[in-house]
C-alpha cells in the first residue's frame, strides 16, 4: 500500500453530518464489531449429538447421544463413512463436501436414516478444526419421513 495521503471524508459527508458524528458512528461500529468477536465461538447447534470425521468422510469420534439417534453402539460407526447414514436421494455429498473443504464450516439440514431404517431429518453445524478434523453438532427436527 502507497504511502500516500491519508483517507479524508469527503466534503458533502463532512457538510452534511460533520465529522463528529462519522468519528462517533465509526466507533459505534468498531465495540459492535469487538462486542461480536467477543461472543465467538458461538455455536448455532447446542447439543449432545457429536460427531468427528476425518476429511475421507470416516467417523473416528461420534457421542453417546449421536449413538442413541442413530441406533448403533460407537463401535459399530467409528471408521465408517457418514455417507453411510445419509438418507438416499437426499444430498450430494461430494459435492457439499467439496463446498465445506473450501470454506471450513457449514450448517443446515440433513436427512439421515437409522439403524430401523427412518429417516430422521437434523439441523446440523460442521465445521473444520485446528487438526483438520470435521466436528459437527447435531440436533433432531423431525422423524419418519
Amino acid at each position: 500500500m502507497s504511502q500516500g495521503k491519508a483517507y479524508s471524508v469527503p466534503r458533502a459527508i463532512r457538510h452534511e453530518f460533520g465529522v463528529g458524528y462519522l468519528a462517533w458512528i465509526t466507533k459505534g461500529l468498531e465495540t459492535r464489531v469487538q462486542e461480536l468477536e467477543g461472543a465467538f465461538p458461538q455455536r448455532l447447534v447446542e447439543s449432545d449429538h457429536v460427531t468427528v470425521a476425518d476429511n475421507d468422510r470416516k467417523f473416528v469420534e461420534v457421542s453417546d447421544g449421536f449413538c442413541q439417534l442413530v441406533g448403533y453402539e460407537r463401535e459399530q460407526l467409528i471408521g465408517l463413512r457418514y455417507d453411510e447414514w445419509t438418507a438416499p436421494n437426499t444430498n450430494d455429498i461430494e459435492k457439499v463436501h467439496r463446498l465445506f473443504s473450501r470454506l471450513g464450516y457449514m450448517h443446515g439440514l440433513w436427512m439421515l436414516v437409522t439403524r430401523g431404517r427412518m429417516r430422521i431429518l437434523v439441523r446440523y453445524e460442521a465445521w473444520l478444526r485446528p487438526d483438520s478434523l470435521i466436528e459437527a453438532r447435531i440436533e433432531l427436527v423431525g422423524a419418519g419421513y
